[in-house]
């Protein structure tokens, strides 16, 4: 009880400051976001929109992407130029785009339009993206949870569920620094993933290699490359790998990217075209004119690991010193998110505490689908977006209240 009342006044002082932090959601910084000022300078004149092709890229065309753009990625993604789709500025929106024509016409091999099953199915690692899971429960898709393990999703389970059941139709994936808990799969798990047998002829695995480039220290980890193992299987058509710069230069004025087998690409171009006229080539242009290449873009990426990895270390020194037996967590060498696990039934109580002094994080259970992680435990935290100073102000609060909801919740079971 005396803990409990300390606590309680430590929390209190912070109460009376008047917080107003927002760590809800993975955002640049201010200072992120002025390093691609050039970007808006990357084209002055008319002369400067024909790409090296001689075509004016102010006009209609060329619905897959232009080819400096493709090449940058090609590079990236360690794929052929054929093999890519460069979009508008969200992988989200092509990730959507992607289940929707599953939904309206099927994929490559598909023998029905998904919506015509009375029920269907996506497995999803957990905890996970919270947007992948809105996506697939605006579709009316059943999710069935995958744990996440220290090397990646628990591979047995996606291989039973995927082998056993025709209506079992993608696997969402994000496997680089994966949201929230940081961890890239290991070759071992990519290349049963890469492997796989599954049921349904038309099952897809959406790889969302959305930190691909967001390495915090030098030497980053390395994520196999899934496409080129699938090839050796004869499945290089089950993987739709996505990717973009939305963290890279502006968030919502990026550019998107599309990658898997030629097959699939030539099926998903003939359905794009009843869809739209192209992509904005201009900003495409920007992006390839103002990073020259996929070199370029790499070395730029560093100049962001310097703002944001003391943010990082922040919130893990905090962590460390004042939760070290009372919670677990990962430390990411990139990514965008700490992922931090509270005793059960302990995360809901955080996150409204934190509320109440004005501290808003991403709610309890949003890395689960239908946000309802059963043991209650799984709290993101997003680094990037706050000064440091309010940073480390919101991590020494954070570490208060979950202290708070622990030892309430002992006082509860003692009763």
């Amino acid at each position: 009880m005396e803990e409990l009342n300390e606590l309680w006044g430590r929390y209190n002082e912070f109460k009376q400051r008047n917080l107003k932090l927002d760590m809800s959601r993975g955002k640049p910084c201010k200072e992120q976001l002025d390093i691609s000022e050039g970007l808006l300078t990357a084209l002055s004149h008319n002369e400067d929109c024909f790409g090296e092709n001689g075509i004016d890229y102010r006009n209609y065309g060329l619905l897959d992407g232009i080819p400096e753009m493709k090449r940058i990625f090609a590079d990236l993604l360690e794929v052929s130029e054929n093999e890519i789709i460069v979009g508008g500025n969200s992988s989200l929106n092509m990730m959507y785009d992607s289940v929707a024509r599953a939904m309206l016409f099927g994929v490559l091999g598909s023998e029905k339009p998904w919506s015509k099953y009375d029920r269907i199915s996506f497995l999803c690692v957990v905890p996970g993206y919270d947007r992948h899971f809105s996506v697939t429960e605006s579709f009316g898709i059943n999710m069935i949870c995958i744990p996440m393990l220290d090397d990646g999703p628990d591979v047995d389970m996606i291989e039973k569920f995927a082998a056993k059941d025709e209506t079992v139709k993608g696997l969402w994936c994000v496997p680089k620094y994966s949201n929230p808990d940081g961890i890239t799969y290991s070759d071992e798990k990519v290349r049963r993933l890469a492997a796989i047998k599954t049921a349904a002829s038309d099952f897809r695995i959406f790889w969302d290699n959305a930190y691909a480039l967001h390495d915090l220290d030098s030497e980053g980890d390395d994520l196999l490359n899934i496409l080129e193992e699938a090839k050796k299987y004869g499945n290089e058509d089950k993987i739709y790998m996505f990717c973009s710069t939305s963290k890279v230069s502006y968030p919502g004025a990026g550019v998107s990217c599309m990658a898997a087998s030629v097959n699939n690409i030539e099926f998903i171009k003939k359905q794009l075209f009843f869809q739209t006229i192209g992509p904005d080539k201009l900003n495409q242009l920007r992006h390839a004119r103002y990073f020259k290449n996929a070199d370029g873009l790499r070395a730029y990426m560093k100049k962001h690991a310097e703002i944001i990895k003391p943010r990082f270390e922040a919130v893990l020194t905090e962590l460390e010193n004042e939760l070290t037996g009372i919670a677990s967590w990962h430390s990411p060498r990139g990514g965008y998110f700490i992922s931090l696990n509270v005793p059960s039934g302990c995360a809901k109580r955080t996150v409204a505490l934190m509320k109440d002094a004005g501290v808003v994080l991403t709610g309890a259970g949003a890395t689960f689908p239908y946000r309802n992680d059963p043991d209650d435990r799984n709290i993101r935290i997003a680094p990037t977006y706050p000064p440091i100073e309010e940073l480390k102000t919101a991590t020494e609060l954070l570490c208060i209240c979950v202290k708070i909801a622990v030892a309430e919740k002992k006082q509860g079971e003692n009763k």
